[in-house]
């Protein structure tokens, strides 16, 4: 199928406000698969969260140590809504990164539940790695997160300075001492300070060993090769949102929710010529806000479609037909209801 097919795929969009379905389900996670092979003496896995304000570069650590793209990444904040989990595998180890959304003083319902996954996450992983963005000296949204991640007792905490890329060796000395001293400040106990830029892969692999040393010794749990979770379907609906963020103005990124209806391979396809059908709806909570999605004569639509139909063949290696329908859910965000059906 041509771009040019796709993208005509990509204009389709309901003109008509709409109600979620009553029956509508939110997506679930898939078990880790029982493995059937002993591990070698010495090997290590377990949980690690990568936790901090919006946009310090989570997502982009966590794509960048499992090696592919398994988070949302956005110049937009508050971009993660759901918690992702990528499988690092190595020899001697199996890290398996949690990425949650950043911790942010919420003023919606979504925003509120957002933070009880986030503290639920810190309380059950085995290492919380900070995130601390090199470009910005730590302030008072840094110091409310440490302090709440200080109410965790037995979870081991690291700090992690983000995108040193950005800046001199002499300013990150100073983010450096400024990390230290915060948790000094809020009686937390950093096992490790380490900087890293993800972009750049400088330290990422320092990091990764890092995190490693501090899982227990235990069994592999996921399969070798298997490196996120996260059904493709949630993974589809994360990518199709991550094209909708960029370019758009400032107060519709928390507007956007994305539900992929329908997802499957084509029947009646020759083997060696699979396609892919997704059908998927984008939630805005005002006609406005549509419009704006939409563009004129529905051309950011078509290029939203384009960005993430090319994503998705991407990280599931099958050409993709993609189906785009706008729709609003008016003030989704505040509504318990609504947010239930959009799988929050």
């Amino acid at each position: 199928m041509t771009d040019e097919q796709h993208d005509q795929a990509d204009e389709h969009d309901d003109l008509e406000d709409e109600d979620l379905d009553e029956d509508e389900l939110a997506l679930a996670g898939v078990a880790p698969a029982i493995m059937s092979w002993s591990a070698p003496e010495g090997f290590r896995s377990g949980f690690a969260s990568f936790v901090g304000r919006p946009n310090v570069g989570k997502s982009t650590l966590t794509n960048a140590l499992v090696g592919t793209k398994v988070a949302i990444t956005s110049s937009k904040p508050q971009t993660t809504r759901t918690v992702v989990r990528g499988v690092l595998h190595r020899d001697d180890a199996q890290l398996i990164l949690v990425d949650t959304p950043g911790l942010h003083r919420p003023r919606t319902l979504l925003g509120e539940r957002l933070n009880d996954l986030v503290r639920t996450t810190w309380a059950e992983v085995d290492v919380v790695a900070v995130c601390f963005p090199a470009d910005e000296k730590p302030g008072p949204g840094d110091r409310f997160l440490v302090k709440e991640l200080a109410k965790v007792r037995r979870t081991t905490k690291i700090a992690v300075a983000t995108k040193t890329d950005l800046v001199t060796p002499e300013q990150l000395a100073e983010h450096l001492l400024a990390i230290a001293e915060l948790g000094r400040e809020t009686g937390t106990e950093w096992a490790e300070v380490v900087p890293v830029s993800a972009v750049a892969g400088d330290q990422v692999g320092l990091l990764a060993d890092l995190l490693v040393g501090l899982l227990p010794e235990g069994p592999p749990l996921y399969p070798d090769g298997h490196l996120t979770d996260t059904p493709e379907a949630v993974i589809a609906a994360e990518l199709i949102r991550e094209a909708a963020l960029e370019g758009v103005r400032d107060e519709l990124p928390h507007s956007i929710a994305v539900v992929v209806e329908e997802m499957g391979l084509r029947e009646d396809r020759p083997e060696d010529k699979p396609l892919l059908d997704i059908y998927a709806n984008v939630y805005v909570e005002r006609d406005s806000q549509k419009g704006i999605l939409i563009g004129h004569k529905g051309s950011r639509l078509r290029a939203v479609g384009t960005a993430s139909r090319k994503q998705i063949e991407a990280m599931l290696g099958t050409p993709v037909y993609l189906d785009l329908h706008v729709k609003v859910a008016k003030d989704w965000q505040r509504d318990p209801r609504q947010l239930r059906k959009l799988g929050f």
